[in-house]
């Protein structure tokens, strides 16, 4: 869709969408900006910028851009660390580092930099996101209680918060501002809670804005009075704000210093972005997938285009796309016209703007760190398991005692050291980190076969991401962890990822393989290892989501079914498929009550020793109770036709010439093989699935698909094929004539 044309679909509801949206970025962008130590118009400014260049240049379609959470920490230590006392010099130095960290992002973009987003698992960012909250919290609630010259570590000044509160409540000069602050704090907090349409077309941040604007013009014009809060707690606006721009200092662009700014900032940036980017996706009701290595290119020159203007990093924002995409916004001209509005609000109601007080604006601030930090957050990654729970934790304390890199290094080194204590394991990683671990290929069917071996975590989750985003998601796919020993909370996590996208645009994804690792907890993103590295039995109960579904299927055709292994395998000795093949055991079995049908998955072998195979399958076995020839029945390529030449005779139907051409028959008994394939039975596999399909002579059917676990789609079309092709047998051969 060219630009144009972006534009002009559904222009009304991008128009308001974007008024909307533009009516959050306002108090944001002022807050954001101010909580990074930089000039309160810098965020807008910011978010007026990427508005414009990202929805023109970029790659997204529904998401809104502009400063950032995440950014406030790195912008605040670099002003307060680049500025050496003076923060507006600090901010000048900042500005400088901001155009770099753009150029680099842009420039790294070209090389896929999306790539490096899977190089940080996801208990870590997690913590290191709740570290900034905190680190957010710590500083914005002094302010909001009218306290502007705290200062210290984090923890210093979490601390010190009862302090002010009692200073706020001692110093009447204080009283307006903290008032103002705390009314602000507790309308974001009970605004989900008013249910009221009309109320709700304004934003809460809005509704904070009216609210101190109006105040301040009931004060000046109906009662006659002063503003009860002082100049020093209101925020102030150039007059030339569009055209007196800044001057970004680069004279420090060598120090040490700097470039750890450079580095924090860009780091930073990219990954909230990355992060919001594939968030975003998720919520697009049109169901695309944005161009990540276009977008970040557009929102690294955004970034270079703002810094030279005065104002913060643009990145792509959570909070405010999903506002943009639950208000109907098709496109990125949303964007775009946020960006307008803002323009619009600075011009024509500056003055107005002046009369907002900082304490208000930080009490967003508080609440916007707080749901960063949430003990919810902590509740649900010990839902997934509790080595996530330490490498949360660690990756947190070490970021409030250290900085950002520092503690996003620390809880990498922490996982990896955890992955290796849990599968007992140092050559597990080592040996095969630099081994590609990834085969795929196209089954007959069309199915994109992807097999996963060794090892899968954050380090090397690169692989399987390349090969699934080169893939349409109107595919289908499955992806076999059989010969995988571990894989990761953060690949277990992008997996469910996939499966959402796939099933949004008409595709399946399916994950196979995992039934003989033992999960950390029942959580569809717990870590999984290999059975042979878990040093306790594997939990009664503990099912996989391929076995819930299996045992659901189970159940809604009044099957039994367990997960539990099955030794007892004599029925499958007389089949000719197991005559060169040694069976190890059965598992995830479904049964009939009548136990006519068998379905299970086997671990099997062939071949002996160095040339040993392990092989897993998943079969349906079906007990006909009547005398039936031994024969066999597969497609009919070259390879089938040769594997039994040597075990059968073949037999042709000349008067089903398909049939002849598309199966391969065998048996001993030509003429009992004949008379027990009928037209109907002829027919009935001329018109389905290809399965692999055996007679043992005795009475017993066996079913398979591919030497592999079947989905729980393929599941079902073969237990589907098995029940028809019983009653078929039973209609056409009657028990009392046998055959």
């Amino acid at each position: 869709m060219t630009l144009k044309n972006i534009f002009k679909d559904n222009f009304a509801n991008n128009v308001f969408s974007g008024l909307v949206v533009s009516l959050i970025a306002l108090p944001l962008g002022l807050g954001l900006a101010l909580a990074s130590g930089a000039p309160p118009v810098s965020g807008v400014i910011a978010a007026i910028v990427g508005g414009i260049l990202v929805s023109i240049l970029g790659g997204s379609h529904v998401t809104i851009t502009g400063p950032g959470n995440g950014l406030v920490v790195a912008v605040l230590g670099a002003i307060t660390v680049l500025g050496q006392g003076d923060m507006y010099q600090g901010y000048l130095f900042t500005l400088a580092a901001i155009i770099i960290s753009g150029a680099l992002i842009t420039v790294l973009a070209f090389f896929n930099l999306g790539k490096l987003s899977n190089f940080f698992p996801g208990s870590a960012i997690q913590g290191m996101l709740a570290a900034i909250g905190i680190i957010i919290l710590s500083k914005q609630f002094h302010i909001m209680v009218g306290n502007l010259d705290a200062t210290g570590s984090p923890i210093e000044l979490l601390l010190s918060i009862p302090k002010s509160i009692i200073t706020c409540f001692n110093d009447s000069e204080r009283h307006a501002a903290g008032i103002a602050g705390v009314s602000s704090l507790l309308i974001m907090v009970f605004y989900s809670r008013i249910r009221n349409r009309y109320f709700q077309l304004v934003p809460a941040p809005m509704w904070i804005v009216l609210i101190s604007v109006g105040l301040a013009h009931f004060y000046e014009n109906k009662a006659g009075m002063d503003h009860p809060i002082s100049k020093e707690f209101l925020v102030s606006i150039p007059e030339n704000v569009l055209s007196n721009f800044p001057t970004p200092d680069f004279s420090k662009v060598l120090n040490f210093d700097f470039l750890t700014a450079v580095f924090a900032i860009t780091l930073i940036a990219s990954i909230e972005s990355l992060l919001s980017i594939k968030a975003v996706d998720k919520l697009d009701p049109r169901r695309r997938q944005s161009n990540v290595s276009k977008d970040l290119k557009a929102l690294g020159l955004a970034t270079v285009v703002s810094g030279f203007l005065g104002g913060l990093n643009v990145v792509t924002v959570i909070a405010r796309s999903s506002v943009n995409v639950n208000n109907n916004a098709t496109n990125r001209s949303s964007n775009f016209f946020h960006a307008v509005f803002l323009i619009l609000f600075i011009l024509l109601f500056r003055e107005q703007l002046e009369y907002i007080p900082f304490p208000a604006l930080a009490a967003i601030l508080v609440y916007t760190g707080y749901k960063l930090a949430s003990p919810t957050i902590l509740e649900r990654i010990s839902d997934i398991g509790k080595e996530q729970v330490l490498i949360f934790l660690v990756t947190l304390v070490s970021t409030l005692l250290t900085s950002l890199i520092v503690g996003i290094a620390i809880g990498i080194l922490t996982t990896i050291l955890v992955h290796v204590v849990l599968t007992r394991s140092v050559k597990l990683f080592f040996q095969n980190f630099t081994k590609d671990n990834i085969e795929s290929y196209n089954e007959e069917d069309g199915t994109m076969h992807i097999t996963v071996k060794y090892f899968s975590s954050f380090v090397n989750f690169f692989r399987l991401k390349k090969v699934l985003d080169a893939l349409p998601p109107n595919k289908r796919v499955v992806v076999d962890f059989l010969q995988c020993n571990f894989v990761d909370h953060t690949v277990m996590e992008n997996l469910w990822d996939y499966e959402q996208v796939f099933d949004k645009n008409g595709g399946e994804f399916e994950v196979v393989g995992l039934d003989l690792h033992s999960a950390e907890s029942s959580h569809p993103f717990a870590l999984r290892r290999a059975l042979k590295y878990v040093p306790f039995v594997k939990e009664p109960g503990s099912q996989t989501k391929r076995q819930q579904q299996i045992s659901s299927f189970m159940e809604d055709k009044g099957w039994s079914f367990s997960i539990e292994n099955d030794f007892h395998m004599f029925f499958l000795r007389d089949f000719n498929y197991f005559k060169t093949r040694q069976v190890d055991h059965l598992y995830n079995i479904g049964q009939d009550k009548k136990k006519i049908f068998k379905l299970f998955d086997i671990e099997y072998s062939e071949g002996a020793f160095i040339l040993e195979e392990e092989l897993h399958a998943t079969m349906l076995y079906i007990n006909t109770g009547k005398k039936i020839p031994a024969f066999t029945l597969d497609k009919g390529d070259l390879y089938e036709r040769l594997q039994y030449l040597s075990e059968y005779r073949e037999i042709k139907f000349k008067s089903f010439r398909d049939f002849a051409k598309r199966f391969t028959l065998r048996g001993d008994s030509t003429l009992k093989i004949r008379r027990f394939f009928t037209d109907n039975l002829v027919l009935f596999f001329e018109s389905n699935n290809y399965y692999h399909i055996e007679s043992n002579g005795k009475g017993g059917l066996l079913i398979m698909d591919r030497e592999r676990h079947s989905g729980v789609g393929e599941i079902k079309g073969m237990v589907d094929f098995g029940v028809r092709l019983a009653a078929l047998i039973d209609k056409e051969h009657p028990k009392k004539n046998g055959v």
